[in-house]
């Protein structure tokens, strides 16, 4: 199949996932899409190539250097080798190459997929985190009134009041946050690190749970509602082209109605290519210890 083919099909069937997703596949536009698949690969000469019944698609290796006779081709290698950004890679006219192009597609679905797909039932129950939601009623609703994201639901509030430690010293948090992605890659080698290090250094924690539909605010909530001395929430990260497994641990100690960001302690980019999981659970242990000490987190422990 040639690269505009397989350009074609890969937007046609990223057009149908996302329709599927938004429930407004079936009928017409289903039948339409799925001939026009077929008839792409028909005409690459590729038989019967229906959705669902096709070879996958192959991603583009990105990794070369494209630019014709370039000054100075060492320096862009180096420079390759210390980003994962698109460098290198020319152009066809105004436009991206079609390899580039169809890269960009390919990292753009996928960081599609880690905001719009929740995370699995199978994680929660392998952490043994129970789950509630927050105010936002859908994924829609919580990605389209930040504020909602912020504050648990009545059901949410009645759950973490019944289930869990009262007065911690520690109150874990996994938040989903933009990317269940992250959430999936990140939280099983995090979580137990972060509970087992806590633990061997005499501190009470608390019971760890997962909030659906949550932003960073919503562990404010949570600190007042179970009087715990810090927070930790483990939430999801906006997604990239470059990532989108990438998660942050934001911590603040004795959270208020009148919390403010500065009051917050943020650690970033954890995942494979940034702060290694495993690695980020110990260094989460170390800054809560400091945080415990000094009696307060964000600004004023950095002033410490």
């Amino acid at each position: 199949m040639s690269a505009d083919n397989q350009m074609e099909k890969l937007i046609i069937e990223n057009v149908m996932k996302e329709l599927a997703k938004r429930g407004l596949f079936g009928g017409e536009a289903e039948k339409a899409c799925a001939e026009a698949v077929q008839a792409i690969g028909a005409a690459a000469g590729a038989g019967n190539a229906g959705f669902g019944n096709n070879d996958p698609i192959e991603v583009p290796d990105i990794s070369g250097v494209w630019v014709p006779n370039p000054v100075n081709l060492d320096a862009i290698k180096a420079m390759k080798e210390t980003t994962p950004a698109r460098i290198g890679l020319f152009r066809a006219g105004a436009r991206p190459k079609t390899d580039a192009f169809l890269k960009f597609l390919a990292d753009h679905a996928q960081a599609m997929d880690a905001v719009f797909l929740d995370v699995s039932d199978a994680l929660l129950t392998k952490m043994n985190l129970f789950s509630v939601q927050t105010a936002a009623g859908d994924k829609d609703e919580f990605l389209k009134k930040p504020d909602l994201g912020r504050k648990l639901s009545e059901e949410g509030r009645k759950m973490v009041e019944e289930k869990c430690q009262k007065n911690p010293q520690v109150q874990i948090l996994v938040v989903d946050g933009l990317s269940s992605s992250a959430i999936e890659a990140n939280v099983p080698d995090v979580l137990p690190v972060l509970t087992q290090g806590l633990t061997a250094a005499g501190i009470k924690v608390g019971t760890p749970f997962f909030i659906k539909y949550g932003r960073v605010g919503v562990q404010d909530e949570v600190g007042m509602l179970l009087n715990a001395d810090v927070v930790i929430s483990l939430i999801g990260e906006r997604p990239g082209l470059v990532t989108a497994d990438s998660m942050s641990a934001y911590m603040i100690y004795k959270p208020s109605e009148n919390t403010v960001e500065a009051d917050r302690t943020m650690i970033s980019n954890i995942h494979k290519g940034g702060t290694p999981p495993a690695e980020a659970g110990a260094l989460l242990v170390d800054i809560i210890k400091q945080i415990l000490a000094a009696k307060c987190s964000g600004m004023k422990l950095n002033l410490q």
